[in-house]
């Protein structure tokens, strides 16, 4: 009758924890949407530039010298393979709540009990052997092992180590993400010193066509052809590309120390041939179609990672409501006199357990952990959904300013071409007296101008090709 009265109570428990465990908070869902468009112009051509491994892309030995070292030393870098450390780590913590724990126990210890109790009035009339009780302040000596496991009913666990999983994964491919990353600033950054490097050059350059122009001046002036005006303009201009001459040196110099920086070492040279730098031809580039992005992209894989872990936590957020069953078992030896502890089976100790416990009431906790865990899966979901549509939007763009830098660079080559000649010609005007010392002036200055646009405008094109080899996903694998 005892028994069936139990178990009658027991049910009745189960129910009603099953019951109050139904009853969840309402929540907000969303599915995330891959849908991209087919391609990114009339183009549906599958090849794809991100494929290319980066030492095939890029073809100047000293760049790749430089960008295997930055993946080496970076310490971004080596910060985000600690991640990965921490996130397996994470892994093996989750995959050994899934198992039993066995532990060990050793102890002793005294205790003393009031004669007027029952504990102390029990052990007055006790005896081990006859003639002997047992003693007024009794001493203590146990060891033995202790195993606890939690039966993973409702899938809590196994889907707090595939979140696990999942996070690791988010972590390796946020590694990529980093070593895209690097590979074009480190392009990019070389790109922009081989170009101050050209603009240094033109301003020296200038600096001697200029000192000519205003030693031409002075004799033209104690031929009374043109007055001191002319002399302190053409002097002026001197000093104004002599000041841009310093202005682009320190500029080369922060070049070379961002460079350095990228590659984790202090400030040195960097070895680079800018010589033939105007020369350069951008590698064509294919796009590929706008699907592939899904798989080349490492942000997009890291957030679509990231989503999936985070259903998972909503998972387990959710299992927290149902009841857990746990079991424990102890089997050891205690005694109060050392010279029983060993004795068997008389000093024999153990247990077995199992428990069964859920919430019923005041679950606020639990529910305020499965209301964040929904929002943090709808964060997850926005944030894959803004990366795919960030990665289509930057090879979009980069594609479109690859094309109009091409057009650019080749009328700003006309130009130079123009006024490089129109030089020769105002100094001739000017001797012949066809044109003023002002023609010249400004023929000199708009030649200089268009002469660092056209080096500007280069390595425009070759940021772009970076950039878009950057935006398609390449550069990691």
């Amino acid at each position: 009758m005892f028994k069936k009265s139990i178990y009658k109570y027991f049910g009745l428990a189960v129910i009603c924890a099953a019951y109050t465990a139904c009853k969840l908070p309402e929540v907000a869902q969303r599915a995330e949407n891959k849908n991209v468009p087919a391609g990114y112009s009339d183009s549906q051509d599958s090849l794809n530039s991100a494929n290319i491994q980066w030492k095939t892309f890029f073809t100047d030995p000293n760049l790749v010298n430089l960008i295997d070292t930055a993946l080496k030393n970076n310490q971004e870098l080596n910060i985000t393979l600690q991640d990965i450390e921490i996130a397996r780590n994470e892994i093996r913590a989750r995959k050994g709540d899934l198992l039993p724990t066995l532990g060990y126990s050793v102890g002793a210890g005294i205790d003393k009990v009031g004669r007027y109790t029952s504990s102390g009035a029990g052990d007055a009339s006790t005896e081990i052997t006859p003639g002997k009780g047992v003693p007024e302040i009794l001493p203590d000596y146990r060891f033995g092992v202790q195993a606890n496991w939690e039966a993973d009913i409702w899938h809590k666990l196994r889907n707090a180590k595939k979140s696990a999983v999942n996070h690791y994964l988010s972590t390796v491919a946020g590694k990529n993400f980093v070593v895209t990353n690097l590979v074009a600033e480190v392009a990019n950054s070389y790109y922009e010193l081989l170009a101050l490097d050209n603009q240094l050059d033109i301003v020296k350059q200038n600096i001697k066509i200029q000192s000519d122009a205003l030693e031409l001046m002075k004799i033209q002036k104690e031929a009374t052809r043109v007055t001191e005006l002319a002399v302190r303009k053409f002097q002026a201009e001197v000093l104004s590309s002599r000041s841009l001459q310093f202005s682009i040196e320190q500029d080369i110099t922060e070049a070379e120390n961002k460079i350095n920086f990228l590659l984790g070492r202090y400030p040195q040279t960097i070895i680079r041939d800018g010589k033939n730098f105007t020369d350069l031809v951008p590698p064509t580039i294919a796009s590929g179609i706008p699907s592939q992005l899904l798989a080349n992209r490492p942000d997009i894989k890291q957030a679509e990672l990231e989503l999936a872990a985070a259903k998972l936590d909503v998972k387990v957020a959710k299992a927290q409501f149902y009841p857990s069953l746990g079991i424990s078992a102890t089997v050891g030896y205690q005694a109060f006199n050392p010279g029983y502890l060993l004795r068997t089976p008389e000093s024999i100790i153990y247990s077995l357990a199992g428990d069964l416990a859920g919430p019923l009431i005041n679950k606020n906790a639990i529910k305020a952990e499965y209301l964040t865990a929904n929002a943090k899966q709808l964060q997850a979901v926005f944030d894959y959904e803004k990366t795919i549509l960030n990665g289509y939007i930057e090879v979009a763009n980069q594609m479109s300013n690859i094309n109009n830098l091409q057009r650019s660079y080749d009328l700003k080559n006309q130009q130079v071409k123009a006024l490089t000649e129109s030089i020769e010609i105002s100094n001739a005007l000017f001797r012949s007296s066809r044109a003023d010392y002002f023609e010249v002036l400004m023929t000199q200055r708009d030649a200089l101008q268009s002469k660092l646009e056209l080096i500007e405008t280069k390595k425009q094109q070759l940021n772009a090709v970076v950039n878009i080899y950057h935006a398609l996903g390449g550069g990691w694998n």
